[in-house]
Protein backbone atom coordinates (compact mmCIF):
# COMPACT_ATOMS: atom_id res chain seq x y z
CA UNK A 1 0.00 0.00 0.00
CA UNK A 2 1.12 3.73 -0.96
CA UNK A 3 -0.23 7.13 0.21
CA UNK A 4 0.58 10.60 -0.92
CA UNK A 5 1.44 13.37 1.20
CA UNK A 6 -1.48 16.07 0.75
CA UNK A 7 0.71 18.99 -0.34
CA UNK A 8 3.94 17.93 -1.08
CA UNK A 9 2.70 14.52 -3.04
CA UNK A 10 5.59 12.62 -1.41
CA UNK A 11 4.40 8.80 -1.92
CA UNK A 12 5.07 6.74 0.78
CA UNK A 13 5.36 3.03 0.71
CA UNK A 14 7.25 2.09 3.99
CA UNK A 15 7.30 4.39 6.69
CA UNK A 16 11.25 4.06 7.81
CA UNK A 17 11.90 5.44 11.52
CA UNK A 18 15.28 6.28 10.24
CA UNK A 19 14.02 8.65 7.54
CA UNK A 20 11.06 10.70 9.16
CA UNK A 21 11.02 13.93 10.81
CA UNK A 22 11.33 13.14 14.50
CA UNK A 23 10.04 16.20 15.52
CA UNK A 24 6.73 15.88 13.49
CA UNK A 25 7.10 12.06 14.69
CA UNK A 26 6.86 13.42 18.73
CA UNK A 27 4.45 16.40 18.01
CA UNK A 28 1.98 14.34 16.29
CA UNK A 29 1.71 11.68 18.87
CA UNK A 30 1.66 13.56 21.66
CA UNK A 31 -1.38 12.62 23.91
CA UNK A 32 -4.38 15.70 24.49
CA UNK A 33 -4.38 17.69 28.00
CA UNK A 34 -7.66 16.25 29.44
CA UNK A 35 -9.36 19.03 31.79
CA UNK A 36 -10.91 18.88 34.57
CA UNK A 37 -14.12 18.03 35.56
CA UNK A 38 -15.20 21.17 37.73
CA UNK A 39 -12.94 24.23 36.83
CA UNK A 40 -10.56 25.58 38.73
CA UNK A 41 -10.04 28.64 40.58
CA UNK A 42 -6.66 29.92 39.22
CA UNK A 43 -6.17 32.36 42.36
CA UNK A 44 -7.05 30.11 45.16
CA UNK A 45 -6.19 26.46 43.67
CA UNK A 46 -9.96 24.91 44.21
CA UNK A 47 -12.46 24.15 42.33
CA UNK A 48 -15.40 26.32 41.40
CA UNK A 49 -18.91 24.79 41.37
CA UNK A 50 -18.82 25.34 37.50
CA UNK A 51 -18.42 21.79 35.64
CA UNK A 52 -17.49 21.23 31.80
CA UNK A 53 -19.83 20.84 29.48
CA UNK A 54 -22.62 18.64 29.90
CA UNK A 55 -22.33 14.98 29.07
CA UNK A 56 -24.49 13.65 26.59
CA UNK A 57 -25.22 9.49 26.21
CA UNK A 58 -23.69 7.59 27.93
CA UNK A 59 -20.40 8.07 29.89
CA UNK A 60 -17.77 5.67 30.28
CA UNK A 61 -15.74 5.52 33.82
CA UNK A 62 -12.26 4.23 34.42
CA UNK A 63 -9.49 4.54 36.73
CA UNK A 64 -7.14 7.51 36.63
CA UNK A 65 -4.19 5.95 37.29
CA UNK A 66 -1.01 8.37 38.84
CA UNK A 67 1.75 8.04 37.49
CA UNK A 68 3.27 9.32 33.97
CA UNK A 69 2.18 9.80 30.77
CA UNK A 70 4.10 7.73 28.03
CA UNK A 71 4.18 5.94 24.73
CA UNK A 72 4.71 3.63 22.43
CA UNK A 73 5.05 4.59 18.82
CA UNK A 74 4.72 1.17 16.55
CA UNK A 75 6.01 0.78 13.18
CA UNK A 76 4.54 -1.93 10.97
CA UNK A 77 7.68 -3.43 10.49
CA UNK A 78 7.95 -4.27 14.31
CA UNK A 79 10.42 -0.83 14.78
CA UNK A 80 9.30 0.94 17.85
CA UNK A 81 9.62 4.66 19.78
CA UNK A 82 9.01 4.54 23.43
CA UNK A 83 8.46 8.24 24.53
CA UNK A 84 7.24 10.38 28.14
CA UNK A 85 4.03 12.88 27.56
CA UNK A 86 6.49 15.63 26.14
CA UNK A 87 9.82 13.71 24.76
CA UNK A 88 10.97 10.62 22.96
CA UNK A 89 13.40 8.87 25.13
CA UNK A 90 14.34 5.52 23.53
CA UNK A 91 14.29 3.63 19.54
CA UNK A 92 14.23 -0.07 19.15
CA UNK A 93 18.03 -0.85 18.47
CA UNK A 94 19.66 1.64 20.14
CA UNK A 95 22.57 1.25 21.80
CA UNK A 96 21.99 3.44 25.02
CA UNK A 97 18.54 4.22 26.87
CA UNK A 98 17.06 6.85 28.48
CA UNK A 99 16.65 5.17 31.92
CA UNK A 100 14.51 8.75 33.36
CA UNK A 101 12.37 7.11 35.91
CA UNK A 102 12.54 3.85 34.56
CA UNK A 103 10.02 4.72 32.03
CA UNK A 104 12.23 2.72 28.88
CA UNK A 105 13.33 -0.44 31.21
CA UNK A 106 9.56 -1.02 31.74
CA UNK A 107 8.00 -0.48 27.85
CA UNK A 108 11.25 -1.94 26.39
CA UNK A 109 9.93 -5.54 27.08
CA UNK A 110 6.67 -4.45 25.80
CA UNK A 111 7.49 -3.26 22.86
CA UNK A 112 9.85 -5.69 22.13
CA UNK A 113 6.96 -8.05 22.73
CA UNK A 114 4.27 -6.10 20.42
CA UNK A 115 2.51 -7.49 17.64
CA UNK A 116 2.75 -5.70 14.29
CA UNK A 117 1.23 -6.25 10.92
CA UNK A 118 4.54 -6.24 8.72
CA UNK A 119 3.41 -3.21 6.41
CA UNK A 120 1.35 -0.74 6.57
CA UNK A 121 1.09 3.17 5.84
CA UNK A 122 0.53 4.49 9.94
CA UNK A 123 2.20 4.09 12.94
CA UNK A 124 -0.31 2.77 15.92
CA UNK A 125 0.56 4.63 19.46
CA UNK A 126 -0.67 2.97 22.83
CA UNK A 127 -0.56 5.43 25.60
CA UNK A 128 0.38 4.56 28.86
CA UNK A 129 0.75 5.63 32.43
CA UNK A 130 4.06 3.85 34.13
CA UNK A 131 3.04 4.22 37.80
CA UNK A 132 4.79 2.95 41.38
CA UNK A 133 8.61 2.40 42.06
CA UNK A 134 9.89 6.12 42.33
CA UNK A 135 7.32 8.07 40.21
CA UNK A 136 4.95 10.90 41.80
CA UNK A 137 4.10 11.43 45.49
CA UNK A 138 1.82 8.88 45.26
CA UNK A 139 4.03 6.34 44.50
CA UNK A 140 3.46 4.14 47.70
CA UNK A 141 -0.05 4.62 46.98
CA UNK A 142 0.20 1.39 43.97
CA UNK A 143 3.32 -0.43 46.29
CA UNK A 144 5.38 -0.65 48.71
CA UNK A 145 7.84 -2.38 47.51
CA UNK A 146 9.04 -0.38 44.95
CA UNK A 147 7.77 -2.22 42.26
CA UNK A 148 6.25 -0.55 38.61
CA UNK A 149 3.45 -1.30 36.72
CA UNK A 150 2.05 0.12 33.68
CA UNK A 151 -1.47 0.16 32.45
CA UNK A 152 -2.84 1.32 28.82
CA UNK A 153 -5.34 3.58 28.64
CA UNK A 154 -5.71 4.90 24.98
CA UNK A 155 -4.34 4.68 21.38
CA UNK A 156 -4.32 6.13 18.04
CA UNK A 157 -3.33 5.70 14.45
CA UNK A 158 -1.28 8.60 12.47
CA UNK A 159 -0.95 8.47 9.15
CA UNK A 160 2.50 8.12 8.36
CA UNK A 161 1.87 11.31 5.40
CA UNK A 162 1.82 13.39 8.64
CA UNK A 163 5.18 12.37 9.65
CA UNK A 164 6.74 14.23 6.32
CA UNK A 165 5.34 17.30 7.68
CA UNK A 166 6.98 20.13 9.04
CA UNK A 167 6.56 20.16 12.83
CA UNK A 168 4.25 22.87 13.03
CA UNK A 169 2.21 21.52 10.49
CA UNK A 170 2.15 18.40 12.48
CA UNK A 171 1.16 19.89 15.50
CA UNK A 172 -1.79 21.63 14.06
CA UNK A 173 -2.98 18.64 12.33
CA UNK A 174 -3.27 17.11 15.95
CA UNK A 175 -5.00 20.47 17.39
CA UNK A 176 -7.35 19.61 14.82
CA UNK A 177 -8.06 16.43 16.33
CA UNK A 178 -6.10 14.99 13.30
CA UNK A 179 -5.51 11.95 15.73
CA UNK A 180 -7.44 8.57 15.11
CA UNK A 181 -8.14 7.13 18.05
CA UNK A 182 -9.59 3.84 19.34
CA UNK A 183 -13.19 2.70 19.67
CA UNK A 184 -13.62 1.45 23.78
CA UNK A 185 -13.95 -1.96 21.80
CA UNK A 186 -11.33 -1.62 19.31
CA UNK A 187 -9.12 -0.48 22.65
CA UNK A 188 -10.04 -3.38 24.44
CA UNK A 189 -9.18 -5.86 21.15
CA UNK A 190 -5.98 -4.38 21.27
CA UNK A 191 -5.43 -5.02 24.97
CA UNK A 192 -6.06 -8.73 24.26
CA UNK A 193 -4.26 -8.61 21.60
CA UNK A 194 -0.95 -7.31 22.46
CA UNK A 195 -1.66 -8.41 26.41
CA UNK A 196 -1.39 -5.14 28.17
CA UNK A 197 -3.61 -4.56 30.63
CA UNK A 198 -5.96 -1.32 30.43
CA UNK A 199 -6.84 1.28 33.26
CA UNK A 200 -9.30 -0.55 35.45
CA UNK A 201 -12.93 -0.24 33.84
CA UNK A 202 -15.73 1.43 36.15
CA UNK A 203 -18.52 1.15 34.18
CA UNK A 204 -21.04 2.95 32.07
CA UNK A 205 -23.78 5.33 33.28
CA UNK A 206 -26.10 7.73 31.61
CA UNK A 207 -24.74 11.38 31.51
CA UNK A 208 -27.84 12.40 33.86
CA UNK A 209 -26.74 10.08 36.20
CA UNK A 210 -23.24 12.19 36.05
CA UNK A 211 -23.29 14.26 39.49
CA UNK A 212 -22.43 18.51 38.37
CA UNK A 213 -21.78 19.15 42.58
CA UNK A 214 -18.54 19.17 44.41
CA UNK A 215 -19.86 17.90 47.35
CA UNK A 216 -22.03 15.21 45.20
CA UNK A 217 -18.88 14.61 42.93
CA UNK A 218 -16.71 14.00 45.85
CA UNK A 219 -19.48 11.89 47.17
CA UNK A 220 -19.62 9.71 43.90
CA UNK A 221 -15.90 9.00 43.39
CA UNK A 222 -15.75 7.98 47.08
CA UNK A 223 -18.66 5.27 46.30
CA UNK A 224 -17.39 4.52 42.63
CA UNK A 225 -13.75 3.68 43.62
CA UNK A 226 -13.05 3.25 47.17
CA UNK A 227 -9.68 1.78 46.72
CA UNK A 228 -7.07 1.74 43.77
CA UNK A 229 -7.13 -1.80 41.71
CA UNK A 230 -3.72 -1.20 40.25
CA UNK A 231 -1.95 -2.48 43.25
CA UNK A 232 1.16 -4.16 42.74
CA UNK A 233 1.56 -5.82 46.35
CA UNK A 234 0.01 -5.70 49.50
CA UNK A 235 1.77 -3.05 51.07
CA UNK A 236 0.46 -0.38 48.82
CA UNK A 237 -1.39 2.27 50.35
CA UNK A 238 -4.57 1.79 47.78
CA UNK A 239 -5.87 5.65 48.14
CA UNK A 240 -7.23 6.16 44.41
CA UNK A 241 -6.26 9.00 42.01
CA UNK A 242 -9.61 9.32 40.73
CA UNK A 243 -11.85 8.93 37.38
CA UNK A 244 -11.47 9.64 34.08
CA UNK A 245 -15.09 10.03 32.42
CA UNK A 246 -15.50 9.85 28.54
CA UNK A 247 -18.76 9.94 26.68
CA UNK A 248 -18.97 7.21 24.33
CA UNK A 249 -18.16 9.27 20.90
CA UNK A 250 -14.92 10.87 22.76
CA UNK A 251 -16.71 13.90 22.33
CA UNK A 252 -16.16 15.34 26.23
CA UNK A 253 -13.06 13.72 28.14
CA UNK A 254 -12.75 14.82 32.09
CA UNK A 255 -10.67 14.07 35.05
CA UNK A 256 -11.74 14.16 38.62
CA UNK A 257 -9.04 13.94 41.29
CA UNK A 258 -10.71 12.79 44.15
CA UNK A 259 -7.77 15.26 46.38
CA UNK A 260 -8.87 17.90 44.31
CA UNK A 261 -12.65 17.57 45.76
CA UNK A 262 -11.42 16.95 49.52
CA UNK A 263 -9.15 19.79 49.85
CA UNK A 264 -11.93 21.71 48.10
CA UNK A 265 -14.36 20.70 50.88
CA UNK A 266 -12.40 21.08 53.58
CA UNK A 267 -11.29 24.91 52.77
CA UNK A 268 -14.82 25.28 52.47
CA UNK A 269 -15.50 24.44 55.88
CA UNK A 270 -12.03 26.54 57.14
CA UNK A 271 -10.64 23.50 58.54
Amino acid sequence: MQSNHPRTGVRIAMIDMRKINLESLNSATKYPSIVTFHERDPKRGMLTEKPIDTFAGNVLLTEKVDGTGTRIVAFPNGDYIIGSREHLLHARGDLVANLTDGVVETLRPVADALWTPGSGTQVVVLYLEVYGGNIGRNASQYTGNGRTGFRMFDAAAVPGSVLVRTPAEAASWREDGGQNFLTEQELQDMAVRQGIGLTPRLGMLPASEVPTGIEEMHAFLTSRIPETNVALDADAGRIPEGIVLRTEDRSVIAKARLQDYANTLRRRSGR
